[in-house]
């Protein structure tokens, strides 16, 4: 069976559905952060819609991954449009964080290239090579304590400032996207003063480490797929090397289906709304496999890719 061509019947995109996920999404960001910001001061009010605010954050993040691939609206241009005003809300520069994105899929599970991934691996046989001082970094880099929320505060808040390939992508709309973020900042600080900015800080944060977990757990898992040219397969790469993270309906809605990262791999056109329907559509023959949470839990633990015996594994005893 041809997958490629089965999930292309999902590709149509559908205004109506974009815009009802793309406007609905603002308006849920929004009021939640109001609400935390009213009720900072009575926690259990506080929490519950800055949590919110948070998964709304993640879901803004994902639909600018998805105009960055035309897969939202119907035209580039609207797509480029909703991708750019996103941009302030998401902390991520339109067109560097599009053009980054799609070397990324074009090099996924390319040992050769593993400066496009967004989490660096190294190989089994790289670490046993490496000084005292590089694997305590790596120790370090991959350790999830360490990964989740300084890899979040260092990703969303400094790198995205000057993101990597700037002067290649697009400078003006670097500037233009931090002096956005300034304007927004400045308007939630007349508004609500500094609570306000501690607020919107606070859980723009927690929002950045659910998505540095969630970036990490797309190609960090056992059976992942790494491989060198001339052998290295490209469709094997996207649904072996890409993970199907099942954690419920709710969970794929609230993060508009990016758990669903293997059929977005193997088809990048396939709208956010449409990927849970296809990824439920396929056969039983081809259906990927599903990690649930207990599973990607335990792949924090995964450290190196065994060249070997093809898998990630732990740091060696």
């Amino acid at each position: 069976m041809d997958l490629r061509a089965y999930t292309r019947q999902y590709c149509d995109k559908d205004n109506r559905l974009a815009s009802l996920s793309y406007f609905g999404t603002f308006a849920v960001y929004f009021l939640s952060l109001t609400l935390a910001i009213q009720f900072s001061d009575q926690w259990y009010l506080m929490a519950p819609a800055g949590i919110t605010n948070a998964f709304a954050a993640v879901r803004l993040y994902v639909l600018q991954h998805d105009t960055g691939h035309n897969s939202l609206f119907e035209t580039r241009r609207q797509n480029e449009l909703a991708g750019h005003v996103l941009s302030p809300f998401t902390f991520a520069p339109f067109e560097v964080m599009k053009q980054n994105h799609n070397l990324h899929h074009a090099n996924i599970g390319n040992l050769e290239h593993r400066e496009t991934g967004e989490i660096n691996t190294m190989t089994l046989s790289e670490w046993q090579q490496a000084g005292f001082w590089q694997r305590l970094f790596y120790r370090l880099y991959r350790n999830p304590f360490v990964l989740v929320p300084l890899g979040s505060a260092f990703t969303y808040f400094i790198r995205y400032r000057w993101p990597k390939n700037t002067l290649k992508f697009g400078l003006t709309g670097v500037l233009l996207h931090n002096l956005a973020i300034l304007i927004y900042l400045t308007i939630i600080y007349q508004l609500a003063g500094v609570t306000g900015l501690w607020v919107w800080l606070g859980f723009s944060f927690l929002g950045g480490m659910i998505g540095v977990f969630l970036v990490y757990l797309q190609h960090n898992f056992e059976d992942t797929y790494w491989d060198r040219r001339p052998d290295l397969d490209p469709h094997v790469a996207a649904i072996q090397g890409s993970s199907c993270l099942d954690f419920g309906w709710f969970f794929d809605m609230a993060v508009a289906c990016i758990t669903l990262h293997d059929i977005h791999h193997l088809n990048s056109r396939i709208p956010s709304y449409r990927l849970r329907k296809c990824h439920h559509s396929l056969p039983p023959e081809v259906a990927p496999r599903r990690i649930k949470f207990p599973e990607a839990v335990r792949a924090l633990g995964l450290k190196l890719w065994d060249e070997e015996q093809n898998r990630l594994v732990p740091f060696p005893k």
